[in-house]
């Protein structure tokens, strides 16, 4: 109940506030959420999933695409708006942001089902190798003693 009464408390403040706004901020806004996106995961992918460099391409691309369209307007209309500028870069911050939580809360969740799964509430670091080289190899794979005597 205290979730739906907040949430309608937040719509409601999100619409008085979206009125302030221009159209066209609100355009460029969602341009750079679009292209931060895309920015975001070409840097995921190039990166294997770091989280920085994810949250870096969602900023590179939406800035990228802001300074492209600012450049198409200097010279179509001659005006320059650092303030479009501004709303394209905080649409691709807004994703790099999104992204980044949703990428935490799925780590947290799979790490609960990995513990779930072994029976632990404390995660267990793996054995280094180099402490199972003096057992034989055969003992490692669980083969019994007397399995691996009759084996030539």
């Amino acid at each position: 109940m205290d979730k739906t009464i907040t949430g309608l408390i937040l719509l409601l403040l999100v619409t008085q506030s979206y009125g302030q706004l221009e159209q066209d901020k609100a355009l460029h806004f969602l341009g750079g959420s679009l292209y931060g996106l895309a920015g975001a995961g070409l840097a995921s992918q190039i990166s294997k999933g770091n989280r920085t460099w994810t949250f870096v391409g969602s900023i590179g691309g939406s800035l990228l695409i802001g300074l492209a369209k600012e450049a198409i307007d200097k010279n179509q209309y001659d005006g320059w708006d650092n303030a479009d500028l501004l709303a394209t870069v905080l649409g691709g911050a807004s994703v790099g942001v999104t992204i980044d939580i949703l990428k935490q809360r799925k780590k947290r969740k799979r790490d609960e089902l990995y513990k779930k799964a072994i029976g632990h509430t404390k995660l267990i670091t793996p054995l280094k190798p180099f402490l199972l080289v003096k057992q034989k190899p055969l003992t490692l794979l669980g083969i019994s003693e007397r399995v691996r005597a009759s084996i030539p």
